[in-house]
């Protein structure tokens, strides 16, 4: 199929729909989402801390309306919850807490010795030329630019590969302030039109537009309300699109709107309220349902989602309006996705294949017999994306965590492997089915983001763009040490620091992870991670259980009931630094955002001892009412649900919030959040906030900074990015040192 709408399922968590990545080093994880060009760029107790010698003095009065806070008794358990009135962000006391909290907290940052020189350090790195990959639709490309003196990329298009440059949309100046965002670009296939979506806030809630590119003219009658991780995919006429519409009623609880998605189609110069439903909703918030139409039209696909094991896939012949959807997949327990190729389908499926594998049939032929298996299971490297390009199937794969690109014959067979620059990670190939020239993208801890144009059938590369940074990434080494958890497990980690530099035991070390939704942590480059660098400091990312680095064995290892083994994993990267004389508890810190916040605040309650300091962004946190806010709903079939009492007795167990005690002395605790965070509430970063503050020893004890006109995944501003990590550092840097 199109693939603007291909592994629809995975892409929900790539886009938005799952829990993302948090804010440090969040260029790094990501480092390959800019290659392709139009698409995402890719979130009481009244303390009132003042700086006074570096340190804080920090008031814990409680809420005088709820002094004794609230007891429930779950399942027979009594559970305590003595700050839900933060829940409300909408209530004075809560409004007066956080914004004095976060006054403090920028004060106190902003005298750490050393700020304004990383901060000086940060601009220089930040502030530099970058451009995409071009995107070919008919016969205009489209594509990125970052310039060093912009805040946020420009989109632009030429027509023909040596047209003059044109600016499709600017970013920068949607709003003066620079809270208006464009999440994604999404030209039709003739290059005519383009939708793009704009967001408030770089919140994940977005409005699509239209324009018609030649004239830059915005079509107000094709506007279209209630987005939310959705990519339009354009018929090949250009005469409208399929898309994921999610109301936007007030009425309808926040938690249950994605039951309410539906699968529309949306004709040129019609009124979107009349928009053809395609697909009902499913009338359950745990499921994703997306779809799209094949790159030359003939097939119609509808996709549903069961959290990030389960995918069915329907289909019928886009041009039989009134024919039912057959089901290519329904029941199982596994994934699935389909590229096209005139009537051939090429299934991707983890069915009977932990590590994926590549089956054909026909429309004709969708019952299971009749599936043909032209790439079996590889041995020990996972198959992560499969597309057609320039006539020929393109193989992405994953091995301890590398990259490996594969082009093969349509019947698979494996033509060749593509020459990468470095061990690192590539992005899979941009380009059209019927055409031979594609590009990708490439980058490692230390080898700057590059984009190389290869011509699929002959394999001829070369260089098309290289990020320049004003840093020496040779000064640095990149090792991948393997360690054992908890239960004897192996697991892998990348350990980044200066070459050559003494194990002493003293290094400032700062330990980031994620594990979970099937996310895999790959080696990327971000500028941000230099100034840690320079300076002595160690970064650590292990691939632990819970991501997709070994295929979904190694995911579901690390969810539901399993969930403990992602942090015993993370406790044991920390003790192999320490065994191994990088480090010691009094210079470690550990950072994660979203489920990596999770991650970190699980580790931080379970071993309060083994860490200095927490770097916490945009986190999950009270997880026996997560999903009663936001997505939350849709995460149970990751983590379980809080209302099944088997699974309320295994988030208990390790729900961080619920583990906070009295006395304890806590690492030091930033918090990160984000104050128009639509996925993940912020209510569970102000309750865990209140927490360590009121029981800790630690001084200070926690930190709150909350980014303004920023979503999930932060502000999209060079500047915001800038004092973010100034401060993050600064942080470090003044907890870790001796």
């Amino acid at each position: 199929m199109d693939r603007s709408i291909r592994s629809r399922v995975a892409a929900l968590e790539r886009n938005g729909g799952g829990i993302g990545f948090g804010f440090l080093l969040v260029l790094l994880v990501s480092a390959c989402a800019g290659s392709r060009g139009h698409a995402v760029e890719r979130r009481p107790p009244t303390a009132t801390p003042e700086a006074q010698g570096g340190e804080q003095n920090l008031s814990k009065d409680e809420h005088p309306s709820t002094s004794e806070g609230i007891v429930e008794e779950i399942f027979g358990v009594q559970i305590k919850d003595p700050y839900r009135w933060l829940e409300d962000a909408q209530d004075p006391g809560v409004q007066t807490w956080m914004s004095t909290r976060d006054l403090s907290t920028r004060e106190y940052l902003s005298q750490l010795p050393g700020r304004a020189a990383l901060k000086a350090r940060l601009k220089e790195l930040l502030y530099v030329d970058r451009r995409s990959a071009p995107d070919l639709r008919g016969s205009r490309y489209f594509y990125t630019v970052k310039p060093a003196d912009r805040e946020k990329a420009l989109y632009y298009w030429r027509e023909g590969k040596a047209g003059a440059e044109r600016v499709l949309i600017d970013p920068n100046a949607l709003s003066a302030d620079g809270s208006i965002s464009v999440g994604g670009v999404f030209p039709s296939r003739d290059g005519k039109y383009a939708a793009y979506l704009e967001k408030v806030n770089n919140a994940d809630s977005s409005t699509l537009k239209l324009l018609e590119v030649a004239s830059g003219r915005v079509l107000a009658q094709d506007q279209i309300e209630g987005l939310r991780y959705t990519s339009p995919s354009w018929t090949p006429d250009g005469g409208g699109f399929y898309y994921t519409w999610r109301p936007d009623d007030p009425s309808i609880d926040e938690t249950e709107r994605t039951a309410f998605a539906e699968f529309r189609f949306h004709k040129l110069g019609t009124d979107p309220k009349h928009d053809v439903t395609i697909h009902p909703r499913t009338g359950d918030a745990s499921k994703w349902l997306g779809g799209g139409v094949s790159y030359d039209g003939r097939y119609l696909f509808v996709v549903i989602g069961s959290g990030w094991t389960k995918s069915e896939v329907f289909l019928r012949l886009a041009s039989d309006d009134a024919g039912p959807f057959l089901p290519l997949t329904r029941g199982l327990e596994a994934q699935y996705n389909v590229a096209t190729y005139g009537e051939r389908l090429f299934v991707h499926t983890n069915e009977g294949a932990a590590r994926y594998r590549v089956f054909e049939t026909s429309f004709k032929g969708l019952k299971r017999e009749h599936w043909k298996e032209i790439v079996p299971e590889h041995e020990s490297a996972v198959l992560q994306q499969v597309d057609v390009v320039g006539g020929r199937l393109v193989l992405r794969y994953l091995k301890n965590a590398f990259t490996e690109l594969q082009i093969r014959t349509l019947d698979g067979r494996l033509e060749r492997t593509i020459a990468l620059p470095a061990i690192g990670t590539a992005s899979s190939l941009l380009g059209n089915e019927d055409q031979d020239t594609a590009y990708y993208a490439f980058s490692s801890f230390t080898y700057p983001n590059e984009i190389y144009e290869i011509s699929v059938k002959s394999g001829a590369q070369k260089l098309y763009d290289r990020e320049k940074v004003p840093a020496q990434p040779s000064d640095f080494a990149v090792e991948q040490v393997w360690y054992p958890s908890k239960d004897g497990t192996q697991v892998p980690m990348f350990v980044v620091s200066k070459r050559g530099i003494e194990r002493n035991g003293k290094l400032p070390t700062l330990l980031y992870g994620y594990g979970g939704f099937n996310n895999s942590m790959l080696p990327g480059f971000s500028a941000t991670l230099f100034p840690w660098l320079e300076a002595g400091g160690v970064f650590a990312m292990p691939n632990l259980r819970g991501g997709g680095e070994f295929g979904d064995d190694w995911h579901r290892a690390g969810m539901r009931e399993r969930k403990q083994n992602v942090f015993d994993d993370f406790i044991a990267a920390a003790e192999y630094l320490i065994r191994a004389g990088y480090t010691a508890p009094r210079h470690l810190a550990i950072s994660g955002g979203s489920n990596g916040g999770l991650l970190v605040g699980a580790a931080m309650t379970q071993r309060p001892e083994l860490f200095r300091a927490v770097l916490c962004s945009v986190p999950l946190l009270d997880m026996l009412r997560y999903h009663k806010f936001g997505l939350g709903k849709a995460w149970i079939p990751e983590y379980g649900d809080p209302e099944d009492s088997a699974d309320f007795q295994i988030l208990r167990a390790y729900s961080p919030y619920h583990h906070v005690k009295p006395g304890v002395r806590y690492p030091t605790l930033l918090m990160l959040s984000a104050d128009t965070d639509d996925r993940v509430d912020p209510m569970h970063a102000r309750k865990f906030v209140a927490a360590i503050e009121a029981a800790s020893t630690a001084e200070p004890a926690a930190l709150l900074r909350i980014e303004v006109n920023a979503g999930h995944g932060g502000a999209d501003m060079r500047s915001k990015t800038v004092e973010r990590s100034a401060d993050e550092y600064a942080f470090l840097f003044n907890q870790l040192s001796d």
